[in-house]
């Protein structure tokens, strides 16, 4: 009985090391990791607008992007800190912890989400057709045959265009551009006949340049939705940007900040 004693202590002292060790693993399950202490470091590629572009007059970062993101950090007590960074480097750049997310009207994709985790969607989107407003030969997909494609380099667009050749066998050329600006150039100056871009981006560009653009839509290309991602690493972070854009949602606030930029 005399050695029971110490057997009974050292049990005792396994099963309080192991609950330590187990509090200490789901301590590090929740606990939110960022790059900066006191800020949510979000990457996005600032030249798409009106989702993130750069004021030309106050020389700071603005658009429907910028503003969710304010917002969201704001209510997890964080300041929201933009690194622009161009697309094609931009989920390396996550992986590689550069920042804390990734909010630049991005696409949830299956191939995506292979390498990062999404929020829940916060934007509905489409791709579509955009040509010069003198271009009447073009009015849905199948008059995209024979004509030259500009697409942003690693977008949907690009992925629908490639799909167009790979799937529907249509002989186009695809032009590939860093950012949407330059593939809208290619078009208004003749280099490219017609762009695939997403509807919003595409409308606005119409709007802001009357006579120059006319957009066209297709059933061809489904809707699709954008979400913020978030490194596989850490799903504290992902679990309260989703909970906070819940938040948003319910409290009007999202209807707020998408009025601001699209009306209602």
């Amino acid at each position: 009985m005399k050695r029971a004693v110490p057997i009974l202590v050292v049990l005792a002292a396994l099963l309080l090391l192991g609950c330590a060790q187990q509090a200490e693993q789901k301590e590090e399950q929740t606990q939110i990791k960022l790059v900066e202490p006191g800020y949510l470091t979000v990457g996005s590629d600032i030249a798409y607008p009106p989702f993130e572009f750069t004021d030309e007059k106050t020389g700071e970062y603005t658009g429907f992007d910028i503003d969710l993101m304010k917002e969201i950090a704001k209510r997890m007590g964080l300041e929201a800190k933009f690194v622009n960074t161009a697309w094609d480097g931009i989920i390396p750049g996550l992986l590689a912890h550069k920042y804390d997310v990734i909010c630049s009207a991005m696409t949830i994709t299956e191939e995506r989400a292979k390498q990062v985790d999404f929020s829940d969607p916060y934007f509905e989107a489409k791709q579509v057709i955009i040509t010069r407003a003198d271009v009447t030969e073009i009015n849905d997909v199948d008059d995209l045959n024979g004509k030259v494609v500009a697409v942003q380099q690693g977008t949907t667009g690009d992925f629908a265009a490639q799909r167009l050749k790979d799937e529907k066998g249509m002989q186009l050329e695809i032009k590939r551009f860093e950012g949407t600006p330059e593939a809208l150039m290619a078009v208004q100056k003749g280099d490219a006949d017609a762009a695939i871009i997403d509807n919003f981006v595409a409308y606005i560009a119409a709007k802001e340049n009357p006579g120059i653009y006319r957009v066209i839509e297709s059933d061809e290309f489904a809707p699709e939705y954008y979400g913020i991602a978030v490194n596989k690493d850490n799903p504290a972070l992902l679990e309260k940007i989703n909970e906070v854009l819940k938040e948003i949602k319910e409290d009007g606030t999202y209807d707020e900040i998408y009025n601001k930029w699209f009306g209602e």
